[in-house]
C-alpha cells in the first residue's frame, strides 16, 4: 500500500483535479483536493520536488487503486474519516474539498449545514448525514492553525488555459486571449481551466 510520495512534479493540462509524480522513473497520477491544488500551484512550478501523504484507495466496487495526495498528514487523516460517511465515496471527496480541513471541521463540529452545502456536490441530505457521522470526531482538526490563501490562482489556470490553446492545440497567442477574454467576460465565476475550456468551447460553437 502506498502511503507516502516524494518525486518530481508535473502538472496535469488536462485535469485540474490531478497531478502526476515521478518516482524513480514511475509516473503516479493523484488526484488532488481543490484546497491541496492551490497550494501546490502557488508554492511549486513544473519540474520542481514535492512530497505528498497519500490516500490508497481500493475496493472491490473500485479495483482500480484511487490515490489521493495532501502536503498534510491531518488533512489526509480528515480525509480517511470524511469518506466513512455513506455516499462519499474517494472522488466525490476530492470534488467537495473545496475549503481548508480547519474550515470543514468546524462546519461539522457546529453543525453548520448551510456551510456544508457550499462544498461541491453536497445537499441537505449529505450535509446532514456528514454531521451525523463526524460530529465529535473532528475537534482536533478544526484547531489546525490557519494558513493564508494563496494568491494569484486564477491567473494561473487562465496562463495554463493559454498554454494549451498556443502549444497543444496550435492557436496564435493573441488568438487565444482573446478567447480566454471572452469566455471570463461571458460567465466570470469561472473557477478552474476546466470550467473555461468548456466555456471557451461553447463560445466557438455558437
Amino acid at each position: 500500500m502506498i502511503s507516502y510520495l516524494k518525486g518530481e512534479l508535473r502538472m496535469n493540462h488536462a485535469h485540474d483535479d490531478r497531478v502526476t509524480l515521478i518516482v524513480n522513473g514511475i509516473g503516479y497520477d493523484i488526484l488532488i483536493p481543490a484546497f491541496v491544488m492551490k497550494r501546490i500551484r502557488a508554492d511549486r512550478k513544473e519540474g520542481e520536488e514535492l512530497e505528498l501523504y497519500v490516500s490508497y484507495n481500493q475496493t472491490e466496487r473500485q479495483p482500480k487503486p484511487v490515490l489521493v495526495g495532501f502536503q498534510s498528514a491531518l488533512d489526509k487523516e480528515f480525509f480517511e474519516l470524511f469518506i466513512s460517511v455513506e455516499d462519499i465515496g474517494p472522488s466525490a471527496a476530492v470534488k467537495a474539498l473545496v475549503k481548508p480541513v480547519r474550515e470543514i471541521a468546524r462546519s461539522i463540529e457546529g453543525k453548520d449545514a448551510k456551510a456544508l452545502k457550499e462544498l461541491k456536490g453536497i445537499g441537505e441530505r449529505k450535509a446532514e448525514k456528514i454531521i451525523a457521522t463526524l460530529k465529535g470526531k473532528v475537534a482536533k482538526y478544526a484547531l489546525m492553525p490557519e494558513i493564508a490563501a494563496p494568491v494569484e490562482v486564477v491567473e494561473d489556470f487562465r496562463k495554463e488555459v493559454e498554454e494549451v490553446l498556443v502549444n497543444q492545440l496550435g492557436h496564435k497567442l493573441m488568438e487565444a486571449r482573446q478567447l480566454i477574454e471572452e469566455a471570463m467576460k461571458r460567465n466570470p465565476r469561472i473557477g478552474s481551466s476546466e470550467e473555461l475550456f468548456e466555456e471557451v468551447y461553447r463560445g466557438q460553437r455558437q
